[in-house]
């Protein structure tokens, strides 16, 4: 697709509970972790609430009893609890096929996640997913959401205005980031937070699954 009949030239996904259905065991994950360490259980509310910022972060917020010297301890439990699920998870049922047309229309395609470079280069190994992305930025090699870092570098690095860029998520992190960054930004309520919670961040769309996602790209994209 020649860029004059494009609206968006870089397209930015969250990782979990965007393109990846893993929300669920991440939530589990961070509740389970902070009891090890002696924390009270965090609530599912508290525990989805912090999918998208960076690990640290998260953890502060899901765990506000725990004391600093223990988050070393605690980071290592949620990657345990993490890892010996990480073989139910895969991408959402559609994302393939979506991201394989918005690559046929030349638009860059990059992910801006809370994940660390290592757990989302582990993802991307899958063969199903080389050569889909132009270009990631991850938490722990920038800074976390809200902070606009991730966007600006990918914007930097590919010569992009933030009005000709779109960020993707399913959390107020992802929106707020793609505000502070100047740039336009589209919620989806099938992740981690609920669609009444992205009003305050005024997307221009709010996609209720991929399908829906799919076919507002493709016409408005």
């Amino acid at each position: 697709m020649p860029k004059s009949d494009r609206k968006f030239d870089l397209i930015a996904f969250d990782w979990d509970g965007t393109l990846y259905d893993s929300t669920a065991i991440i939530t589990r994950s961070i509740q389970r972790a902070v009891v090890d360490v002696g924390g009270a259980l965090p609530t599912q509310q508290a525990a989805s609430y912090v999918i998208g910022l960076g690990l640290r972060d998260a953890l502060a917020y899901a765990a506000p009893d725990v004391p600093q010297e223990k988050y070393p301890e605690l980071a290592r439990q949620y990657h345990f609890h993490y890892t010996s699920q990480q073989r139910e998870l895969g991408l959402f049922e559609g994302v393939l096929p979506m991201l394989a047309e918005l690559r046929a229309r030349n638009h860059y395609l990059t992910v801006a996640t809370g994940k660390s470079r290592r757990g989302l280069d582990d993802v991307l190994r899958d063969e199903k997913l080389k050569g889909v992305f132009d270009g990631s930025r991850t938490a722990d090699e920038t800074a976390s959401k809200p902070h606009p870092m991730m966007l600006n570098q990918l914007m930097q690095k590919f010569g992009i205005e933030p009005k000709r860029t779109l960020m993707i998520g399913d959390t107020t992190h992802d929106l707020e980031m793609a505000s502070n960054a100047g740039c336009a930004r589209l919620g989806v309520s099938y992740g981690a937070h609920a669609r009444s919670n992205f009003k305050a961040y005024k997307p221009i769309f709010i996609a209720d699954s991929v399908h829906g996602l799919h076919d507002w790209l493709l016409k408005h994209a």
